[in-house]
């Protein structure tokens, strides 16, 4: 480990993921508040080149195991704030539904708790999540069996459009 604090890692990641990982960017996620199990998992993803990107891949290289840990407990610490997005009504509730019968198991709390070691969907830019969302489809993005199961049965049952109304819900979370 290069001796550099948590903090001073951390920074390097604000010019993406905004002033203290929350971000102002619709493509980039905020990644301040979430657990430190999931971020580590995260880095080491990009890092090892499970997760395929066009950016992340290439900066988490330049880290070790102990940075990655670093700034993973720095970024857990900081409070998340949702990003500010209007939506429809209608499309909130229907997301809200669908959530309910196909996420909620592993996003706990609408997608808000961190402690579920899954992310926080709640208040992501939903820019962002479609691009996930469509990584984890394409197999450009890992997806567990379980995690694969409920997309397949929601896709079947409801459409892009249901895919659509769950970004929308998450999306309208702060």
């Amino acid at each position: 480990m290069s001796g550099a604090s948590g903090t001073m890692l951390a920074s390097t990641c604000e010019g993406c993921h905004g002033t203290d990982g929350n971000s102002n960017g619709p493509a980039t996620p905020t990644i301040a508040g979430m657990s430190e199990d999931y971020l580590i998992e995260a880095m080491e993803e990009f890092r090892d080149g499970d997760t395929k990107s066009t950016i992340m891949g290439r900066v988490a290289k330049g880290y070790t195991d102990g940075e990655i840990e670093a700034m993973s407990a720095y970024f857990a610490e900081i409070g998340y704030v949702g990003a500010s997005q209007s939506a429809d009504a209608a499309t909130v509730a229907m997301g809200e539904k669908l959530h309910s019968k196909y996420c909620e198991k592993c996003h706990h709390d609408g997608g808000s708790d961190a402690s579920d070691d899954s992310g926080i969907l709640a208040g992501q830019w939903t820019p962002y999540l479609h691009y996930t969302l469509q990584d984890f489809a394409s197999g450009d993005r890992a997806i567990s069996r379980k995690m694969k199961k409920k997309m397949d049965q929601l896709v079947a049952a409801e459409g892009q459009a249901g895919l659509d109304a769950i970004i929308t819900y998450y999306g309208s979370q702060n």
